[in-house]
């Protein structure tokens, strides 16, 4: 139900939400204003944001194909956002017919949007529900409903895990997660680093914090490859965004940290 501004339930109006500023960091177009100046000022300390978000996207094309040539057939897709151009199921479908897919997100907006799109697909569905709320995310009837946990499952971290605080226990999520997960399934995340850019993650960390609805946590390399405890990581490892088994066509950065993300893709061991 819409609230009194006519804006879906839980909307605050007076914040930036990180699934409608990273839909207008991709040129979308189901943002408010208010994303809109949290992404200019965003980009005022650092200017390719956008270019890092559309990297950062790539990524998860070029996983998702990954892991359906890996026998892959279902995903879950956990802080999806907003729908937008190579969503998980478009992908995935493209390539194997009848693959399964559930988005998760917790933003009023980005669950509304995907409700409209996938309407009439029966292989893919959206719960409203928080990561922070694993056992209640993995209960859910659609998940449930659409995906079996006898078969491997690909889960997606994709810049989800840096909006969870220590205190919050991101690497208690991922486990169980994982815990979760048959024999054979997957971990694909993407994660903020203020390795070696640590003046740029402070300030964008401070930015979400003033102005955005979450906060975010840079962390290092080690701190996010730990994350993938109980995972394989394939070649080429934990590794900045465009490094990430880029097709013959992308282009390759000659100093890739400007990329401050790092990606991997683990298989569950045993």
């Amino acid at each position: 139900m819409p609230n009194g501004d006519g804006l879906p339930q839980g909307v605050d109006p007076g914040k930036a939400s990180v699934a409608r500023m990273y839909d207008a960091m991709l040129g979308g177009e189901h943002n408010f204003a208010i994303d809109r100046e949290a992404v200019a000022a965003f980009t005022a300390i650092d200017p390719q944001v956008r270019t890092l978000a559309r990297a950062n996207r790539a990524f998860l094309g070029r996983a998702v194909r990954f892991l359906v040539d890996a026998g892959v057939r279902q995903f879950i897709d956990l802080g999806s956002g907003i729908p937008t151009q190579g969503n998980v199921h478009e992908v995935a479908q493209a390539a194997c017919p009848g693959a399964k897919v559930v988005y998760v997100d917790n933003d009023p907006v980005a669950v509304a949007h995907s409700e409209a799109l996938l309407a009439d697909n029966p292989d893919a569905t959206i719960v409203a529900a928080d990561i922070r709320d694993p056992a209640g995310v993995l209960s859910s009837p659609q998940v449930g409903k659409l995906l079996d946990f006898e078969q491997p499952v690909a889960v997606l971290m994709i810049t989800i895990l840096h909006f969870i605080t220590p205190d919050q226990d991101p690497a208690g999520i991922v486990a169980a997660f994982r815990d979760a997960l048959p024999a054979d399934s997957w971990l694909a995340l993407t994660h903020a680093t203020d390795e070696d850019r640590p003046d740029t993650a402070a300030a964008v960390g401070q930015l979400y914090r003033d102005r955005a609805t979450s906060p975010v946590t840079a962390r290092s390399h080690g701190e996010i490859a730990a994350l993938f405890d109980g995972f394989d990581l394939v070649d080429p490892g934990l590794v900045y965004v465009p490094l990430w088994r880029p097709d013959p066509l992308d282009e390759v950065p000659e100093n890739p940290s400007r990329y401050w993300v790092y990606a991997g893709v683990g298989r569950k061991l045993g």
